[in-house]
């Protein structure tokens, strides 16, 4: 029973995340589209190409298995199951994604932004630490303890955070208003990026010492 429970609160927020999408120039859909002048040199489009309709079934609009937990034993403590395009086709050009966000006694999904999505969010178990910050010059922080079916918005590009508080698991579902939302994980993106940043531009942006800089770069980021 709690299993449908759960797949009832993730439809609802689809329905919310839909009601937010907006079209006149269509949003990016990938990190970068380069345009070209030959077509036949084209491999990308902003999105997915599309099947003829005549051959589209129900398969296509169709996925299993967000009743199953993700696998939480991580140094982070949280699994993202994504339900987006490149999971589910029929969700091409609709301008919506799911995600089932689970948690270990105190895991994270730590601070991170989906460049091209809004993200919805209810709390279906246990409890959840949540915020985001604004952009500059402010960067106001802004913050909320989240218990089941408790509901919270991040908006689209600004940096946010989930955090389970609690000595048991925790589980969300969210809605995000793009059918590829992005996802840039700070400290990873960061630290972690291939190649790596130089170090002197770490060093001086963080004012950190340049020895730890290198050192977190040498860390196997995840998330």
């Amino acid at each position: 029973m709690k299993g449908i429970h759960s797949i009832l609160i993730a439809f609802t927020l689809l329905v919310f995340a839909c009601s937010s999408a907006s079209a006149f120039d269509p949003d990016p859909l990938q990190d970068f589209c380069v345009a070209i002048k030959d077509i036949k040199n084209g491999v990308f489009v902003n999105g997915k190409f599309c099947k003829d309709p005549k051959l589209a079934d129900a398969q296509d609009f169709f996925f299993p298995g967000l009743n199953k937990p993700g696998n939480t034993s991580n140094p982070l403590g949280s699994n993202v199951t994504v339900v987006d395009v490149d999971k589910l086709p029929g969700l091409n050009t609709l301008g919506i994604s799911l995600a089932r966000l689970d948690f270990a006694p105190y895991g994270i999904n730590p601070p991170h932004t989906h460049p091209r999505g809004t993200e919805i969010l209810v709390v279906v178990q246990g409890t959840l630490y949540v915020g985001f910050v604004s952009s500059n010059p402010d960067n106001r922080l802004f913050t909320k303890i989240l218990y089941p079916g408790d509901v919270f918005v991040f908006p689209i590009g600004l940096i946010h955070f989930q955090f389970n508080t609690g000595k048991t698991e925790a589980l969300a579902f969210s809605g995000l208003s793009s059918q590829n939302a992005g996802l840039i994980t700070i400290a990873k993106a960061v630290f972690g990026s291939n190649p790596p940043i130089n170090p002197d531009v770490l060093a001086k942006a963080f004012q950190l010492d340049k020895d730890l800089v290198k050192d977190l770069q040498s860390q196997p980021w995840s998330g």
